[in-house]
């Protein structure tokens, strides 16, 4: 096991040096990728590189198999670039980032939508029962009044 600040600085370095590499592929699948995040192994054997793609279900596709057919290469690059013992392996795997958001803010359009028509549903109404539920200092005094007026008319 190595040092965590040391893996992730090596993570970001590989990041870095993939995101740099893959404006050199010169492979037409290859659609707009952009390298979002880098993660590695501990041992530095294994890298997972996240990427998005600008488009649709088949330009994602394209670039991953652009990808998958430039592991080698980047592979070779990026271990030199390093000056590790051992080259990590690389994984791709596709960040849908972007789909995650449109959910979330779907999910918060939802809400607001959902708040504003109980705020429109609850204006002008009022609470049921006494204006004040909660007994003040004030409503002890009263009720320890009527019951010492009613315990001395049961004696009398």
């Amino acid at each position: 096991m190595s040092d965590p600040a040391k893996t992730r600085r090596h993570a970001e370095r590989v990041r870095e040096l993939v995101a740099s590499l893959v404006r050199e592929i010169k492979d037409p699948r290859l659609g707009m990728v952009t390298i979002t995040d880098a993660r590695i192994t501990g041992d530095l054997r294994e890298a997972t590189v996240y990427y998005t793609v600008l488009g649709d279900a088949a330009e994602q596709s394209g670039t991953a198999t652009a990808l998958e057919s430039a592991k080698g290469m980047l592979r070779s690059r990026v271990g030199h670039a390093l000056g590790l013992r051992h080259s990590p392996s690389l994984a791709f795997v596709l960040d849908n980032v972007q789909d995650h958001a449109k959910e979330i803010d779907d999910l918060l359009a939802a809400a607001r939508h959902r708040d504003a028509e109980v705020q429109r549903l609850a204006a002008g109404k009022q609470y049921a029962g006494d204006p004040d539920p909660y007994k003040t200092a004030e409503s002890d005094e009263d009720d320890d009044a009527d019951v010492s007026v009613g315990a001395h008319e049961d004696r009398g």
